[in-house]
């Protein structure tokens, strides 16, 4: 997808949602940055609680599989599959699709209930960066009032080990806003009404992302 492409479809998006003409520039910067981190053999963390947890996991469905463009594995691989075997392999190599490297850091109940109980129920994310993350990468913390601790440490320690950090908040951006490299931060102050606003912007994310490395 060009840079023109791109552009049109964050334009569709502020048509849609007008008020969201405000943060145009941060949703195009966004698309670059992710686009950029696969370029470069990065991969993209997603965190938040509540609907904004939900939302992390359906950043991650839109990335890990086709969202709107058919993505079918390399054929190399298809190959290497059917030789493995011819009939289940086959039928692998026709179904599988590419994926874009992406983990929702709110999924692993172990993981998060281990660290709560362990160390402290505030770093459950901050733990996984530490863990997941690598230069080039990209943490999108999601927080509609922008002060969630557990995102905001995640977001420190994100900083601290040269990750780019996404935020998605509501207007004011809260203390999330000292962290990010990119702000999000789409108009209003109510949860609901914020995150209303953060659907249509991570759907329009992953479609540029898509689009970039699948369309035609």
């Amino acid at each position: 997808m060009t840079t023109q492409s791109r552009l049109f479809l964050v334009d569709q998006l502020c048509e849609r949602y007008p008020s969201l003409t405000t943060v145009k520039t941060a949703i195009e910067d966004a698309c670059n940055q992710m686009i950029a981190c696969y370029e470069n053999g990065g991969k993209i963390l997603v965190c938040g609680n509540g609907g904004s947890c939900s939302d992390s996991d359906h950043i991650v469905g839109e990335l890990m599989k086709s969202f709107e463009v058919k993505r079918p594995i390399p054929i190399n691989l298809q190959d290497k599959l059917a030789a493995i075997d011819p009939e289940r392999g086959s039928y692998l190599a026709s179904h599988l699709q590419q994926g874009l490297s992406a983990i929702s850091l709110t999924a692993h109940t172990a993981l998060i209930t281990a660290v709560a109980n362990d160390i402290d129920g505030e770093v459950i994310f901050a733990q996984q960066v530490i863990g997941y993350g690598r230069p080039n990468d990209i943490l999108i913390g999601i927080s509609s009032s922008g002060n969630s601790q557990n995102v905001l440490d995640a977001c420190m320690v994100a900083k601290a080990m040269n990750l780019k950090v996404i935020g998605l908040t509501g207007e004011t951006g809260g203390k999330m806003k000292e962290y990010c490299d990119i702000l999000i931060n789409v108009p209003g102050r109510r949860t609901f009404m914020v995150q209303e606003l953060h659907l249509p912007v991570y759907h329009v994310l992953c479609l540029a992302v898509e689009h970039h490395f699948f369309g035609k």
